[in-house]
């Protein structure tokens, strides 16, 4: 059962909630999991059909604007939507629906291990008329642009023929809210249809947005049972195919959509659509089904994560991969965004999240989609040079705080442009990347050009003083503290890039010396450059105080009075939906994990003490608002010995969605949560760590569990981890000899040969 996510609910806040976890995607195109036929006409639907990457530009109002106020941002379009399906049933053309007559059975499943979802209906008609549907959709990972839609239907009292109708429809618009910062308010209408029709038995349409330019095509060809008649027809921005058959056995019916735009297939979108459904069409759905049962199963050989005792966790954990794997970008043009292709929370923008919190998962389990997120980060590197000089630099990259095409889409600057960290994340996961793999190739083609313009950026805000090195007015990830000096997550990740970034230049030059001087002229790089990186990273200011022997969050942080959380009623949360931000600001109160997530990425950096009294300092005055946050306090709970801690966090994160706890779920599904629950596996009960001379592991079990086990991809090798109650098992399955590190102490693996530890390691208490 683990392997399937089961839902029997008609309830409105349900539906809206599982219209984001039944949505199914491939990172090019995602498909929202709504009925095909609707719902009644009282009931509210977020139906939506969304390309990664495809967006309007907007306006953003100000009351006052100030220079260096983005005027815009991108918007994520929901686009054609294609999956409306009536069927009508018998003489009185009745029409199927869940909210009429009798449902006498009805199911619908998340097939995660095959990659598709299926509805299974058992339903009377008010007029008794009685049938079984199965609806099955995928959004294939084989062929990018196929959303395909199987209805199968089997008549068991049906008097008269039955009638399927499908459309696609061009007159779409976004979702609005007004009174959440999460979603969008305003700009729901971004598209105008440009082409409408129908064309050798496919139907199609194609819209265009109102200021962006951009168009997207979607073209539908159709397969099924031996029809009584059909017919096409076209309206002003619909087209609708309409087939009658005869009810005396089961009927099949296929819908073949497949969708274009102009930022990957040019101006020629809509003829490529036509030609590609053509073909799809030609295929049965069992061979789609069997192409992508086979991607799917590739997947998880590399990437599932097995537990024992308990399947809600199971269930929850591969649920998160597999919406990851649905939502991560494969092309220059997109990224993951915030709500992956689930939903329109947060307007489709790629954050730091991709980096810190999801980049990860794909670094270990699927390198070559980790390598991809990173080669849209240097697409859009010019923005972040534009951005850096727009700000006031005069070198450097300022990574976008929210984007889509590259510039930056956030208006609220102290919680947005003003979290400088972001260009430190986007290095930090480059050499990540680099020590994971190895490749010294990309390093030299991509990963130099983005740490050095990152590093400038430090320099430029930066500056020395008595023999340190200081970064003033920053914002950190714990956005209730915005506009702060030094503030130690964005110093130590600061530090991390800069230093860095002449350690990667230093590795191109000795492998390969003829892109070292390609680098040096396209860069105009100096040696007296690169050595104020080194120099900047080695007088870094790390605040830090020794009475409470922890790292303060920032300059001032300790200085503020803390929250009154004694007497913050529950409805009162999450604060900024409740609280004016200078409110927030003046107090000590953290949104989400912040010093401390930086002592996960660099612990290195402090003292295990050290790291331990910062836990527990900011365990007390952190709200965990945000779902960034919880994963990184089980990780650091593990690390610290505190192992029930680390298992309730961890249970905090691994259901999130599926259980609706921070009640948005319908606005999309949590992504960076998502490989939070990986990391607090990983990470935290694995104790996985990527040095930069090895892989190091310190594994824990939770008391709970009689074993857990992953697979890591590291350096063109597959390593598997077996944890259970008798110690730890390692085993290089493919790949030459490697030295790892377990716990703390060298181990040669040698390939299929198991290392087993008895007995070494802490069981959670």
């Amino acid at each position: 059962m683990t392997w399937s996510i089961h839902d029997q609910s008609l309830k409105q806040a349900d539906l809206l909630n599982q219209e984001s976890i039944f949505a199914l995607g491939n990172g090019y195109l995602g498909v929202r999991g709504n009925f095909e036929e609707g719902y009644r006409a009282d009931m509210q639907s977020i139906r939506g059909s969304y390309i990664n990457a495809f967006h309007d530009v907007i306006t953003i109002p100000y009351g006052e604007k100030l220079y260096g106020f983005p005027s815009t941002q991108q918007k994520l379009v929901n686009i054609i939507d294609a999956q409306g399906i009536d069927i009508y049933v018998g003489e009185a053309k009745e029409r199927f629906s869940m909210f009429s007559g009798e449902l006498l059975t009805y199911e619908r499943e998340l097939k995660l291990d095959e990659g598709y979802a299926e509805r299974r209906i058992h339903w009377k008609s008010p007029l008794g008329q009685e049938l079984k549907l199965t609806f099955r959709r995928l959004v294939s990972f084989a062929a990018r642009e196929l959303f395909a839609i199987d209805v199968a239907i089997n008549p068991l009292s049906v008097n008269g023929p039955i009638t399927v109708v499908s459309t696609v429809q061009g007159d779409v618009e976004n979702y609005t809210a007004v009174n959440d910062p999460r979603v969008a308010s305003g700009h729901a209408k971004l598209l105008t249809t440009t082409a409408i029709g129908t064309e050798n038995g496919i139907d199609f349409v194609q819209n265009e947005t109102l200021t962006s330019k951009l168009s997207v095509s979607c073209a539908t060809a159709y397969s099924h049972s031996s029809a009584e008649h059909a017919e096409h027809a076209t309206e002003e921005k619909l087209v609708s195919y309409s087939v009658t058959f005869n009810a005396n056995g089961p009927v099949s019916f296929t819908k073949w959509n497949v969708y274009t735009d102009t930022l990957r297939h040019g101006e020629q979108c809509l003829q490529i659509a036509r030609q590609k459904a053509g073909a799809l069409a030609a295929s049965s759905f069992a061979e789609q089904l069997a192409a992508q049962k086979q991607y799917v199963q590739d997947f998880w050989l590399r990437s599932d994560i097995v537990i024992s005792n308990d399947s809600d966790l199971q269930e929850g954990i591969r649920f998160n991969l597999f919406q990851l794997l649905q939502s991560a970008g494969r092309d220059q043009y997109s990224n993951i965004a915030a709500k992956g292709l689930s939903g329109e929370g947060y307007e489709g923008h790629y954050f730091w999240d991709t980096e810190i919190y999801m980049f990860p998962v794909f670094l270990l389990t699927q390198p070559d989609i980790a390598k991809q997120l990173l080669l849209y980060r240097y697409h859009i590197l010019p923005f972040a040079k534009q951005r850096a000089q727009e700000m006031g630099h005069k070198k450097g990259a300022l990574y976008p705080w929210r984007t889509i095409a590259g510039t930056e889409c956030s208006s609220f600057f102290p919680s947005g442009t003003a979290q400088y960290h972001i260009s430190a994340d986007i290095a930090y996961s480059y050499i990540q990347y680099y020590m994971a793999t190895e490749d010294v190739a990309f390093l030299a083609d991509y990963g130099c050009e983005v740490l050095a313009e990152t590093a400038r950026l430090w320099i430029e805000i930066g500056h020395e003083r008595n023999g340190r090195f200081y970064i003033d007015e920053v914002t950190g990830p714990d956005e209730y503290t915005c506009c702060v000096n030094n503030n130690y997550y964005t110093n130590v990740m600061a530090k991390h890039n800069l230093a860095w970034a002449a350690k990667a230049i230093e590795l191109v030059r000795q492998s390969n010396p003829d892109r070292y001087q390609q680098l040096v002229q396209q860069l105009e790089l100096t040696a007296e450059e690169i050595a104020s990186w080194s120099k900047a990273a080695q007088m870094m200011y790390l605040p830090y105080d020794a009475a409470l022997d922890i790292n303060p969050q920032d300059d001032s942080f300790l200085n503020k009075q803390v929250w009154d959380f004694a007497n913050t009623p529950k409805e009162k949360y999450p604060l900024l939906l409740h609280y004016h931000p200078l409110t927030i600001y003046r107090y000590q109160v953290c949104k989400q994990a912040d010093t401390v997530l930086a002592h996960f990425l660099l612990e290195d950096e402090q003292k295990v003490e050290t790291i331990k009294h910062s836990y527990d300092y900011y365990e007390r005055i952190t709200t965990h608002d945000s779902s960034l946050s919880s994963c990184i306090f089980s990780i650091m709970a593990s690390k610290i010995g505190y192992d029930e801690k680390a298992y309730h966090y961890f249970k905090e994160t691994a259901r999130l969605d599926l259980d609706n706890t921070h009640g948005n779920t319908k606005d999309g599904l949590h992504l960076a949560n998502m490989g939070g629950t990986w990391m607090a596996i990983v990470f935290g009960f694995g104790g996985v760590r990527i040095k930069p001379d090895a892989l190091s592991l310190s594994p824990k079990l939770p008391n709970d569990w009689d074993h857990y086990q992953f697979k890591l991809q590291y350096k063109q090798r597959t390593i598997e981890v077996k944890v259970n109650k008798d110690g730890v098992e390692v085993t290089l399955q493919s790949g030459e000899p490697l030295t790892i590190l377990l716990n703390d102490q060298p181990v040669a693996l040698a390939q299929q040969v198991p290392y087993k530890l008895q007995h070494n390691y802490t069981v959670g208490k």
